[in-house]
C-alpha cells in the first residue's frame, strides 16, 4: 500500500526514449551465450586480434547504438540512421573502427556463436556488391531544400 504514494524511481538501465544501458544489452546478449568486450580495453588489445577475425561489433555514441556485423564473408554497417546496410571491406574495417573511436564512440566486440539468420545463410553462398553507398536518413531532403 505504501508504494502507491511513492513515485517510481527512474531506472538507470533505460530512459523514456528507449535508450538501453550497456548492462541491459550485455545481459540480453548473455541469454544467447554472447559476451561483450570493450574493443579498446588493454585486455582485448593485448590479444592482438585482427578485427576481421571477429563476428560483430556494437557501437555507441551518446544515445545511439548500432551494429557492424559480418554476414557470410562480408562486413556490414547496420546503422539505423542510414537508408540501408553499408558494405564495409575487410581493409576498411579497422580504419572505420578507428574513425568511430576518434569520433567518441564506445565499441564493443561481441564474442560467442551468433544465432543463425537468413542473411548469414544467403551471404554464405554469395557475395554482395554495393553500387551506391547508403546515405544518412534525411540527407536527400536536406540537399534538396538547400539547393
Amino acid at each position: 500500500m505504501d508504494s502507491i504514494f511513492h513515485e517510481k524511481q527512474p531506472s538507470g538501465n533505460m530512459d523514456d526514449s528507449g535508450f538501453f544501458s550497456i548492462q541491459v544489452i550485455s545481459n540480453a546478449l548473455r541469454v544467447w551465450g554472447l559476451e561483450l568486450i570493450l574493443f579498446n580495453s588493454r585486455e582485448y588489445q593485448s590479444l592482438m586480434i585482427n578485427p576481421i577475425n571477429e563476428k560483430a561489433f556494437i557501437c555507441n555514441y551518446k544515445e545511439h547504438w548500432f551494429t557492424i556485423r559480418k554476414l557470410g564473408q562480408q562486413w556490414f554497417n547496420l546503422n539505423s540512421l542510414l537508408t540501408g546496410p553499408e558494405l564495409i571491406s575487410d581493409t576498411y574495417l579497422a580504419l572505420f573502427l578507428a574513425q568511430l573511436q576518434q569520433e567518441g564512440y564506445s565499441i564493443f566486440v561481441i564474442r560467442g556463436n551468433l544465432p543463425e539468420c537468413e542473411a548469414e545463410q544467403i551471404l554464405g553462398i554469395m557475395r554482395v556488391q554495393q553500387q551506391q553507398r547508403p546515405r544518412l536518413i534525411g540527407e536527400d531532403e536536406a540537399q534538396t531544400s538547400a539547393g
